[in-house]
């Protein structure tokens, strides 16, 4: 069931806004990232910690009425594990969430945060590698009743998961334990929702790869000798520039599919319905007034040609936009969510801080999963006749 609050974390999301700012600047010292990312978790933690006090005081503790407003219900197992919680006043070493728990975990990522659906991002559960297999190898002709032969070997190869680790910090006051097993439940669920998504959003668009102990993200390339991961090129510049009958658009959105429509081997794919555009949040408006029509009955649609389904992200710089193919890109996260106490001793009154960590790992099968593009979006306004 997807997280729902009746109010707007607004410090939350501007010291968010702040940490990112600080990871977009190369020029940012690790102090400065340190001191961003501690303001960050301080501001969800009080203002999560705030609404859940107050919607707790404000409901009704009635299983069925909570369901029915989309609030929290536990199962029996989640409710035995959360109330031990509050009996113990804290999780104890080397805890594992209930599985059930960290599969409505994944389900808030996915659901609030398109774009790491779009990716392909997978829940492997305990699970720390897996097989990936090529269709395009994963077959041999032969006679019938004749010995299977070819390289089926070469379709599959292994994909590890486990040498990355994605680390959220928790501070539960001991207030919210007070509350009971679905507000804690719930509390723990948005910290690592919200915290994570920021973290894997990071690490799938822009991550530096294994050397800065990051994935390889969407708008890097990975040399096929050395694997050195470096910034793509541009494959070209976009106006999106309106026109009568939308030619410019269609031509332009043309030749990124038709670019798109063969590996990095020059081997043909099928793209079409398959085809991300991703824009910053400033330049998804101005793509937008190239795409927005209004009809014969007055609605005002925006649309795309080759169905291209447009997202926004943060991570994209300005002036960027980062294409991709849906089903290239290798995301997942595996190993259940494993909680401890922070080693270190902090200056936290009437409260206790965890580390909560995750496998997670993600990267492109070739260069051409994805491909990157200027924007270059200029309009000019006509000025009304008096």
């Amino acid at each position: 069931m997807v997280i729902k609050f009746k109010g707007k974390m607004e410090n939350f999301e501007t010291k968010k806004q702040a940490y990112m700012n600080v990871m977009k600047d190369e020029n940012s010292s690790p102090e400065q990232l340190e001191t961003a990312f501690s303001e960050m978790f301080t501001a969800l933690q009080s203002d999560l910690t705030e609404q859940i006090s107050n919607e707790a005081r404000n409901e009704v503790h009635d299983a069925q009425i909570l369901a029915a407003r989309g609030q929290n219900v536990l199962t029996s197992t989640e409710r035995t594990f959360f109330n031990e919680v509050i009996a113990s006043e804290g999780f104890a070493e080397d805890t594992i969430l209930p599985v059930t728990t960290q599969e409505r975990i994944f389900e808030d990522l996915v659901t609030e945060h398109p774009l790491l659906e779009a990716i392909g991002l997978k829940d492997l559960g305990a699970v720390t590698r897996y097989i990936y297999s090529d269709a395009n190898k994963a077959y041999v002709w032969g006679a019938l009743f004749g010995e299977i032969k070819g390289q089926i070997s070469a379709a599959f190869r292994e994909e590890q998961i486990g040498q990355l680790k994605l680390t959220a910090f928790a501070v539960i006051p001991k207030d919210m334990l007070d509350l009971g097993p679905e507000w804690v439940e719930r509390y723990v669920r948005t910290v690592l929702v919200e915290s994570y998504s920021v973290g894997l959003e990071y690490g799938l668009v822009k991550g530096r790869g294994p050397t800065q102990n990051e994935p390889i993200g969407l708008m890097k390339d990975v040399d096929p000798d050395t694997g050195a991961v470096t910034a793509k090129t541009s494959s070209g510049t976009l106006t999106f520039a309106p026109s009568e009958r939308g030619e410019v658009v269609a031509k332009e959105l043309g030749g990124v599919v038709v670019a798109l429509s063969k590996d990095a081997k020059d081997k043909a794919r099928k793209v079409l319905n398959k085809v991300i555009m991703v824009v910053n949040p400033v330049d998804a408006i101005k793509v937008q007034i190239g795409n927005t029509i209004q009809t014969a009955n007055g609605q005002w649609v925006t649309t795309f040609p080759y169905n291209i389904s447009p997202l926004e992200s943060e991570e994209v710089p300005e002036g960027k936009a980062l294409f991709f193919v849906k089903g290239t890109y290798l995301a997942a996260i595996a190993g259940g969510f494993k909680i401890n106490k922070f080693d270190e001793t902090l200056a936290i009154e009437d409260a206790r801080l965890y580390t909560m960590k995750q496998f997670a790992n993600g990267k492109p099968k070739d260069n051409k999963s994805a491909l990157v593009y200027d924007l270059d979006i200029s309009f000019t306004t006509e000025t009304p006749s008096v």
